[in-house]
């Protein structure tokens, strides 16, 4: 029977070619969507999972409770908590502090690498149990100047030698013998490095962190944990909670509670609210894979609708059938294969669309996804997948075709088309109110980037270069500075101890004049700047002055934000006295500067205090206008490479780095953009077929309207009105569901746009035109069609 079922099947399909065309290309572009969301939903649940104790690791996280602030969470702790961990606590197996160093140069001969690495504890590789594939995980890290390489940076700096025991200059400053060579890591490990130093290095080496592994009071390193097998994290997390407001007394005053957070959450659960996880990026995978499940639902309407629309076609064959003693559930069987067939050359053809597709989605998306052909579980769920579509799609037409009753069909009294219409119009509504949200989504994302990016910074960009003072430049900083002016390629030049595109220092303000007795210390943003920071980097200062040239004169100077003013309550702040947590004294303030987009583009300005020193490990440099960028870089080149020749000269532009803070928003605007266009090119081709299929069955109507005067312009309007009518009901749906989510979207940016009926009246318009030309083709033949011949008879 089966074999009986797939021949009538693709008999059927051969005589109706251009529907079957419209089913299998509809229902494999919305095949292929889900498919490529579900690869890529994998992937981003799959971060991390590859180690197999990674139900065991933990990251030590801190809450401080800010008054008129609330709860902050910060990765960033005390080094000694790792001590009292690893003796304290028999439930924690390893322990493991890190220093994750950013880009430093490691030098063999002449080849020179500015990579990132890390500085961890020795238990970091029985921890994370990354592979080696040279060395012992116990004892690689064992020698303070060891070394660990990936196997991709190993080949960069030895090529084919074996690079075991051999030596690395890091920073030109310490030789270090490589003990272990890695796998490369993963690229969905939320964990990335190029090699990994001993933390014992760090503690010889960077005197602030010597300093600070005794004090309590610097939240500067991560510290990572695994627990024993049989250890219970929620007893365990009341013991450790209170550590560090048991050993600082002076941070009690925000109330510090320890906390750990599972490695499988880091990926998906980043964000913090009052203390706890409550989401991060497990909101738009969430969001896109609902978005497939919709897609895909489209084409399975596009599907029902079109094997409905034609059941007149069929209704005497299934008459027949019934007349000769096949029961309702063989003619349900014989129409779910039909659709089982038309899904699997469906996937057939939506595998295509998927391969050509990951090399763009990957493009857009930062990722390496591809289709796992060598695993049989992907198969099997393959397998699940069409059956699952086919019966989805095939399920109404076959149910609603086998329950005719064979007599009244055989004697023509059954009108097919009247009673499949409504159920076929809900369903075409259902389907545009989907793609319609979507337009609208995209549009409101779009608009809210845009908005954003709009958004005066505080400073000028515009030709704005930042490099690292990595190796000898520091200790050259005069001449380099002197030689870049006289060049002519730069025009202003300064330091400071962050990037203009995030603060990488906090400090709380103790004491401000007004404060009362029931106000808590303020965590503002600390920035320490050279001379002319302010004139290079274009920041205004609204009232009070510069630094002076001398460190000495403003060493106990600062100046701040209008943020910082607002917070203190300040109107005269000139002149005004401030104190610190820790141990910086009283600084008196000499100047305030406009607030600056320092770090997140779509939250308020931070307060944020500047102080006075030397120099910084941040150069900061504006490139002449009288020169060509290109140019200008080539004799930057040549300068840094005189002064630093152990170190190759890097460089980003500030306002590149500043559209980096827009990655993710512009990769949901992206996605949802080609998604949105996917579900309209889908619901179109159903459209398309609809249309055709009214088209043909008004055949005689239409001429005998022709030939009663009817112009072109009637008939199109005939056929046209209905499909247009249900799609601006779609657009009535779709307005105020897609107003709803949105509006909660846009509920976690301080700085947001206001959504108005704008975009609601341009999105319907959008899609009754779109609806208007997909229609119009079969319309407008159809009236052009020679009444003659569509009267005849014989």
């Amino acid at each position: 029977m089966i074999k009986n079922y797939l021949k009538i099947a693709w008999r059927n399909m051969l005589n109706n070619k251009i529907y079957s065309a419209l089913n299998i290309v509809g229902l494999a572009a919305g095949m292929a969507v889900a498919l490529l969301i579900g690869l890529w939903v994998n992937n981003e649940y799959s971060y991390d999972r590859f180690l197999p104790n990674y139900k065991q690791l933990y990251q030590v996280d801190v809450n401080f409770t800010i008054k008129n602030t609330g709860v902050i969470t910060q990765n960033a702790v005390a080094i000694p908590i790792a001590d009292v961990l690893r003796r304290n606590y028999p439930e924690i197996k390893y322990v493991a502090v890190s220093d994750w160093m950013g880009t430093h140069d490691l030098l063999v001969g002449s080849k020179k690498l500015y990579i990132n690495g890390a500085s961890i504890g020795s238990d970091f590789l029985k921890m994370f149990r990354y592979p080696l594939i040279k060395g012992n995980a116990n004892t690689v890290l064992k020698n303070p100047y060891s070394i660990v390489l990936t196997e991709s940076t190993a080949r960069a700096l030895f090529g084919n030698a074996d690079p075991m025991d051999k030596t690395i200059r890091i920073d030109n400053l310490h030789d270090v013998k490589v003990t272990g060579i890695m796998r490369d890591v993963p690229a969905n490990s939320s964990l990335h490095f190029n090699y990994l130093l001993p933390f014992s290095y760090s503690l010889k080496t960077v005197d602030w962190i010597k300093n600070a592994s005794t004090q309590w009071e610097n939240q500067s390193l991560q510290i990572f944990v695994e627990l024993q097998p049989n250890a219970d994290y929620t007893i365990l997390a009341k013991k450790i909670k209170n550590i560090l407001y048991d050993h600082e007394a002076g941070m009690r005053e925000v109330k510090p509670q320890i906390l750990l957070q599972p490695l499988k959450n880091w990926h998906l659960y980043s964000e913090f609210k009052d203390g706890k996880t409550t989401g991060g990026f497990i909101e738009y995978v969430r969001m896109f894979g609902i978005i497939g499940i919709l897609v895909l639902l489209i084409a399975c309407i596009n599907f029902m609708n079109l094997s409905t629309a034609r059941s007149e076609r069929r209704a005497r064959e299934v008459g027949v059938r019934k007349a000769i003693g096949s029961g309702r559930l063989d003619i349900i069987l014989q129409f779910l294969t039909e659709s089982l067939l038309i899904t699997f050359l469906a996937f057939l053809l939506s595998i295509l669309f998927v391969q050509l597709a990951l090399s763009p989605f990957n493009a857009i998306t930062g990722g390496s996804i591809s289709i796992p052909y060598e695993h049989g579980a992907f198969w099997t769920i393959m397998i699940l997948y069409i059956l699952f579509t086919g019966l989805l799609a095939g399920s109404r037409p076959a149910f609603y075709l086998s329950s005719f009753n064979p007599v009244k069909v055989l004697k023509g009294s059954i009108q097919i088309g009247k009673a499949a219409a409504l159920p076929r119009k809900v369903l075409v509504v259902l389907q545009f109110s989907c793609s319609v949200a979507l337009i609208i989504s995209t549009v409101i994302i779009y608009q809210q980037i845009q908005y954003v990016k709009n958004r005066p910074v505080g400073y000028s960009s515009e030709r704005l270069v930042m490099t690292d003072m990595s190796g000898d430049l520091s200790n050259n900083y005069n001449a380099l500075k002197n030689d870049l002016l006289q060049s002519g390629a730069v025009e202003s030049v300064a330091t400071a101890t962050s990037p203009l595109t995030g603060i990488t220092n906090h400090q709380g303000i103790e004491r401000w004049p007004g404060k009362n007795a029931s106000d808590q210390s303020i965590n503002a943003g600390g920035i320490s700047v050279s001379d002319n920071y302010f004139k290079t980097t274009g920041m205004k200062l609204i009232v009070g002055h510069d630094f002076s040239s001398s460190y000495s004169i403003d060493s106990s100077n600062v100046i701040i934000n209008e943020a910082a003013v607002k917070r203190m309550g300040l109107k005269n702040p000139i002149n005004q006295i401030i104190a610190f947590n820790g141990v910086n004294g009283p600084a008196r303030i000499i100047g305030v500067v406009k607030d600056a987009l320092l770090e997140s583009p779509f939250a308020k300005a931070e307060p944020t205090v500047f102080n006075h020193i030397k120099e910084g490990n941040i150069l900061i440099y504006r490139l002449s206008a009288n020169i060509s960028t290109h140019k200008a870089i080539a004799k930057a080149t040549k300068i840094f490479n005189t002064y630093n020749p152990a170190y190759p000269y890097s460089y980003q532009f500030a306002d590149e780095e500043y559209n980096h803070k827009f990655k993710l928003e512009t990769l949901v605007g992206k996605l949802a953009g080609i998604f949105a266009g996917l579900a309209i090119f889908i619901s179109c081709l159903g459209l398309f077929g609809l249309a055709a299929f009214v088209a043909e069955q008004r055949t005689k109507e239409i001429g005998i309207r022709k030939v009663l005067g009817a112009s072109i312009s009637q008939v199109w309007v005939l056929l046209s009105k209905d499909f247009i009518l249900l799609v601006m009901i779609s657009c009535v749906i779709a307005s105020p569901l897609a107003l709803y989510f949105l509006q909660k979207w846009l509920q976690k940016y301080d700085y947001r746009v206001t959504i108005g009926p704008g975009v609601f009246l341009i999105s319907a318009l959008a899609a009754i035109v779109i609806t208007i030309v997909t229609v119009s083709f079969q319309s407008i033949k159809a009236a052009l069609a020679n009444p003659v011949k569509s009267l005849r008879s014989e």
